[in-house]
């Protein structure tokens, strides 16, 4: 009987490290825009960025976006890699996102620069490269989103740190002529409307892991999960309950939708009639 309830814990522990940490994000760019992968015949977005894009631990906003009618002409590509900072998506920004011929890319990336530490110049830089290199290779729509808050507790002195990166965020948004998605700013209002004790920042792998364990083995949402720690928007400080996906994906949707008319129209429909013709 030990053996068997052993053997039952080992296989639900594999199970959300599975799920969690090592299974791909849906419709990656291994499949979706590979050397040799079929070409489709719907306009290409791909969402660059780490894990709050991947969507493995906590809400997964690119599928909340292809369950809405108005994306269901996009082919939506899920480009977030768990753990991946600005040098990591740098490095991969050619195979990822330039060779799927997008008509559209945001980027949502930098949580993992702040967290590690990595110098604000050197993030600015990062980012500043993964846009031009998009620009120059690509036609697709542009848009930058501000990173979200690390916990909730807005004060706490990795939110401080946290301004300067939006703010870079920010600036090479404007400098580079593309679309600026105020995630931060949204999910501060939020914040800021609901109760005032808020729990400080307090990420670690063993709480992300617990998170998943409430989500995958019994069941929760992720807006009982982040309750469950006395948050709202989070589920483990980082990754986003439904309610911060939500925003995510609000703001994305609009941005695609704003797409839609005019230009941003014709321009999706030249690269459509291109990629059909391959």
């Amino acid at each position: 009987m030990l053996g068997l309830l052993l053997a039952a814990a080992l296989g639900a522990v594999g199970t959300v490290g599975y799920l969690t940490f090592l299974r791909p994000a849906d419709n990656p760019p291994a499949d979706a825009c590979s050397e040799g992968a079929k070409p489709g015949t719907r306009p290409i977005v791909v969402a660059a960025g780490a894990s709050m894009t991947q969507g493995a631990l906590g809400a997964d906003w690119i599928g909340t976006l292809r369950t809405r009618p108005q994306h269901q002409g996009y082919d939506l590509v899920n480009a977030g890699v768990n753990g991946n900072t600005t040098a990591d998506l740098r490095r991969r920004i050619d195979t990822d996102v330039v060779a799927c011929r997008p008509a559209a890319v945001t980027l949502l990336i930098g949580t993992n620069d702040v967290r590690n530490g990595v110098p604000l110049e050197q993030y600015r830089d990062n980012l500043r490269a993964i846009v031009d290199r998009v620009k120059t290779r690509t036609t697709a729509h542009i848009a930058l989103m501000s990173l979200p808050p690390l916990g909730e507790n807005l004060d706490a002195e990795i939110n401080r740190s946290l301004r300067g990166y939006n703010a870079a965020i920010k600036e090479i948004a404007t400098s580079a002529g593309v679309a600026y998605l105020p995630v931060h700013e949204q999910m501060v209002e939020v914040l800021r409307r609901g109760r005032g004790n808020r729990p400080d920042y307090a990420f670690s792998f063993v709480h992300a892991f617990a998170s998943a364990a409430q989500h995958y083995l019994l069941g929760r949402s992720w807006d009982q999960v982040a309750h469950s720690g006395g948050m709202e928007l989070f589920v483990d400080h980082i990754h986003l309950s439904d309610r911060g996906g939500t925003i995510v994906a609000d703001l994305a949707s609009t941005w695609l939708s704003s797409l839609q008319g005019g230009q941003g129209a014709r321009r999706m429909a030249d690269l459509d009639a291109v990629r059909s013709t391959d």
